[in-house]
């Protein structure tokens, strides 16, 4: 089942949510300097995806460098935790503590669409979670749509006019399909930022 998760303000993360995160944070942080507080790191990163248009540079100063900041969550995406996250959302009870961060993930997901790649775009669309999709979903590649078609009968040409307008028509929505399927080239800024 497909769904859209409702929006929530952005709020620092509170005790129980980050008891909740914790165990998928700690074994992907990244190596190399300790970081003093998790915790904070973590905030930031939700903070700014709330903010999805807005680049790094527009973090506020009390979670420090943006750019070390920036740097920690491609770390984090290479390290696979927003596919945790959102297999662990998809698995959660209604009332678990990362629903309440639900929002977030998404939208931090979202941010790390082009990092993650195909492989994201794949598991956010058999989870069903169309919040974490960084457009809407018929913007997107679907590979599996490109499966269908490949797999969709082919008519049955007979030497006759009406038979060759059918196999005409079958292979021009094949190729709408196929295209469909490839997803947009570019989707523009406004409709990526305008998607909930």
């Amino acid at each position: 089942m497909s769904r859209l998760t409702p929006p929530r303000p952005w709020t620092p993360l509170s005790d129980d949510a980050w008891a909740a995160l914790l165990p998928y944070v700690l074994p992907r942080a990244p190596q190399g300097r300790r970081i003093p507080d998790l915790r904070a790191r973590m905030d930031a990163l939700f903070h700014l995806a709330h903010t999805l248009g807005d680049p790094w540079r527009t973090l506020p100063p009390e979670y420090g460098n943006p750019q070390t900041v920036a740097r920690f969550f491609r770390r984090l995406t290479h390290a696979g935790l927003w596919q945790r996250l959102l297999e662990a959302l998809h698995d959660a009870a209604p009332n678990h503590p990362l629903r309440t961060i639900e929002y977030a993930i998404c939208r931090a997901t979202r941010r790390a669409a082009r990092l993650g790649g195909m492989p994201l775009l794949l598991l956010i669309r058999r989870l069903g979670l169309r919040s974490a999709l960084n457009a809407p979903p018929w913007l997107l590649p679907d590979p599996h749509l490109s499966e269908i078609v490949a797999r969709a009968p082919h008519p049955r040409l007979e030497p006759t006019r009406a038979s060759l307008a059918a196999a005409k028509a079958h292979l021009k929505a094949l190729t709408a399909l196929a295209k469909a399927a490839l997803g947009r080239k570019r989707i523009p800024a406004s409709v990526r930022n305008a998607w909930p």
